[in-house]
């Protein structure tokens, strides 16, 4: 039992969060093996990006229990939850503004120690446009450059366990496709653990192979393979059809 659980890297028991009296996530359990990536599935309003956020600290949990990596973190604060391995990529990006690109990428890096696989050479190398524009602003890059940013800038802190609240919102598909799904298929591939919330659930289904389907109120209505998803058709219909 205790090899079992050690390879939880994140746990959830019967988590319930409120924004002031509004009860947004009614009994949630859920939980991430090491290495694995995960997704959220779910209508618009029905407590995915609570969920993150009470993960994080920064929406705390009213009571239910938060694991992170073997550590009960459900009453800490966002920074030393962020210090425990969480990378975060919030839908709204938050570039620093009047920082260069280069600068936001600084402002996350991690001294240097043994199993860093993320520096800013390898985010440029993963994506060329940032190098392109390491001096320009980067508040002043397109959605998309944006979007690159925010995930380079998670990625510099080489977290253990990165939370992705939509990352295809608002991009063009052709971006999604060529650029967010392959790196988030490199940080699959190199170890990294994910969790992403998303509406697209095509690119959701090629990056995660495993699926939350969430309903009202955080519950979770059941949880599938992506091969499970991909060969029925209703279990998507059911849970992110208008």
């Amino acid at each position: 039992m205790g090899d079992q659980k050690s390879d939880k890297i994140l746990e959830i028991e019967d988590l319930q969060t409120y924004y002031g009296r509004s009860h947004i996530i009614q009994g949630l359990s859920m939980y991430i093996n090491r290495f694995e990536a995960v997704s959220i599935l779910g209508r618009n309003g029905v407590g995915k990006t609570t969920t993150l956020r009470s993960i994080l600290g920064l929406t705390p949990a009213r009571s239910g229990k938060i694991m992170i990596d073997g550590q009960d973190t459900t009453r800490w604060p966002p920074h030393r939850v962020v210090r425990q391995g969480i990378g975060y990529v919030p839908a709204e990006r938050h570039i620093f503004p009047g920082l260069s690109v280069e600068e936001n990428l600084k402002l996350a890096e991690k001294p240097v120690v043994e199993g860093n696989l993320w520096n800013r050479e390898k985010v440029y190398d993963h994506f060329p446009v940032l190098k392109a524009r390491a001096r320009q602003e980067g508040s002043t890059l397109s959605g998309g450059e944006q979007q690159m940013l925010a995930i380079g800038r998670a990625l510099m802190a080489n977290p253990l366990v990165m939370l992705l609240d939509e990352p295809s919102q608002g991009l063009a598909p052709l971006l999604v496709y060529e650029v967010i799904q392959p790196i988030l298929l490199v940080c699959v591939a190199e170890g990294l653990t994910l969790l992403l919330v998303e509406q697209n659930y095509r690119m959701a289904l090629k990056v995660a192979s495993r699926h939350y389907l969430m309903g009202i109120k955080g519950k979770i209505s059941r949880s599938a393979t992506s091969e499970e998803l991909a060969t029925d058709g209703e279990i998507i219909k059911q849970h992110l059809s208008v």
